[in-house]
């Protein structure tokens, strides 16, 4: 009984609390205010290219690979719906039926 009254005192003084303050689930940030820049990165200097980090050459490669593999896949996969099955069963009677009609 005890353990309970203090775990629900505990939950609702904290997480549903509408005091201002700092929050246990949020934080305020580490910038005063956005500097406009993409990822927070500062361009470098004109005439410089940008030094590409560990991780991406490896992402990159095997994003292109995965599009690579996937596009010719998914293209040579074969039809296995069953409306083609459907159709290829119909084009058979109706090639059988005009055999038989046309041998008699």
């Amino acid at each position: 009984m005890a353990l309970t009254t203090m775990l629900r005192r505990r939950l609702f003084s904290r997480g549903f609390s509408s005091h201002d303050g700092p929050s246990r689930w949020t934080t305020p940030g580490h910038q005063e205010r956005p500097n406009g820049y993409l990822f927070n990165r500062t361009p470098p200097p004109p005439g410089q290219s940008r030094k590409w980090e560990d991780w991406e050459l490896p992402c990159y490669v095997t994003s292109f690979l995965t599009i690579v593999i996937l596009g010719v896949g998914l293209n040579a996969k074969p039809d296995l719906t069953i409306e083609t099955w459907a159709h290829q069963k119909a084009l058979e009677k109706l090639a059988a039926e005009s055999s038989s009609s046309s041998s008699d």
